[in-house]
């Protein structure tokens, strides 16, 4: 029997009870009786499980960290009102560092509007105008131009370095932070290639665009009269245009990071790009002539294979592959060969010369 009563009906438990032989569906187990025959009654802990192999229970451990939550660590989570202060915090320093640079452009006021000018004062020399002026039609056209409209124009260009750092300031906190430090890169190139797209269209497209305009009523005796409010809004247009279309390399580089498009489908696409390049330089061209689409659209079709040469090292990138450098210098010399000695014929059979300037190779 599995416990005994006394006179008094206490049940006493036996030794099988006791040493924990016997079956018990109390969750309250005996652990012993005092001298006085009261029981006293502990609660058993929960059975633990056994280890296989033998041994006593043990706790299990817990469970790995999940890896998936490790990038999310580094990216910062804000609210709605966060980003909004966020905006606002950025879009002042950019004011910010517009005011200074604009500032700073008024004291080279005359300089600038020398240089701005000096397509025109070219065209027109080149054309017997004599002086090669631009006219004021308006009171108010050299102060609303050299004071207020250039010194604007050059702090864009000037401070575009700081500015592209503000907006990826901004977009930063949405990246990962294997994926931040892209951030000099990204200013590096953006500012660079704007920059560079600004310095093409006044010394290449602005140029000769401007150039072919004036001359061509010449021959008919028609005297060019030309505004200097017109001059500049033709000039902001061209400028700001291609410094704009030089940014299709980091739109094509985005896009790929994005996985929204990939090098084959870009090469796949890539006439019907061309068409629809052509068509963007049709509409940007401020003039309806073939010859100044064409200054236009070359440096787009150039710019989009330059692009897909970007998403193409970051699919290897991504794949852990490595760009064929070799190859890739090897055709680079042929290419280069090929130029030089294309240039070498040019000039010894037939007639042509270097010159400093823009196209540097005229008969």
């Amino acid at each position: 029997m599995p416990s005994t009563e006394d006179p008094k009906g206490v049940q006493t438990p036996t030794s099988d009870s006791l040493s924990g032989n016997g079956h018990n569906d109390d969750p309250y187990s005996y652990a012993g009786v005092t001298e006085a025959g009261a029981l006293t009654m502990t609660p058993s802990a929960p059975a633990l499980p056994a280890k296989s192999g033998g041994g006593g229970g043990k706790i299990p451990p817990p469970p790995p960290p999940d890896d998936s939550d490790e990038e999310d660590d580094g990216m910062l989570r804000m609210s709605f009102l966060e980003h909004l202060e966020e905006l606002r915090s950025r879009i002042l320093r950019m004011l910010a560092g517009l005011g200074i640079a604009f500032v700073g452009s008024l004291w080279f006021c005359n300089n600038l509007w020398l240089f701005v000018q000096q397509p025109a004062e070219a065209a027109l020399r080149k054309l017997g105008m004599n002086p090669p002026n631009l006219v004021a039609i308006d009171p108010m056209d050299q102060f609303n131009i050299i004071w207020i409209k250039l010194p604007i124009l050059a702090s864009v260009f000037i401070a575009s370095p700081w500015i592209i750092y503000q907006i990826w300031g901004f977009i930063a906190p949405g990246l990962y932070k294997k994926e931040r430090r892209w951030a000099a890169p990204f200013v590096i190139c953006t500012a660079g290639l704007f920059i560079a797209g600004g310095c093409f269209a006044y010394f290449v497209a602005f140029r000769f665009g401007l150039e072919f305009l004036l001359g061509i009523g010449h021959d008919v005796h028609v005297t060019p009269f030309v505004s200097m409010t017109h001059y500049f809004d033709l000039f902001v247009d061209v400028i700001l245009g291609v410094a704009l279309i030089f940014e299709m390399p980091i739109v094509i580089f985005f896009l790929t990071l994005l996985r929204i498009t990939t090098p084959k489908f870009l090469i796949s696409q890539s006439r019907y790009a061309i068409l629809i390049i052509t068509i963007i330089a049709a509409v940007v061209t401020p003039t309806p002539d073939v010859f100044n689409m064409m200054l236009f659209a070359v440096p787009m079709v150039m710019l989009f294979y330059v692009g897909i040469f970007a998403s193409y090292v970051l699919t290897l990138s991504r794949e852990g592959r490595t760009l064929p450098w070799k190859k890739i210098l090897s055709i680079g010399a042929i290419v280069a060969l090929a130029v030089a000695g294309l240039i070498y014929f040019a000039i010894t059979r037939y007639g042509y010369h270097v010159i400093k300037h823009w196209p540097f190779l005229i008969r």
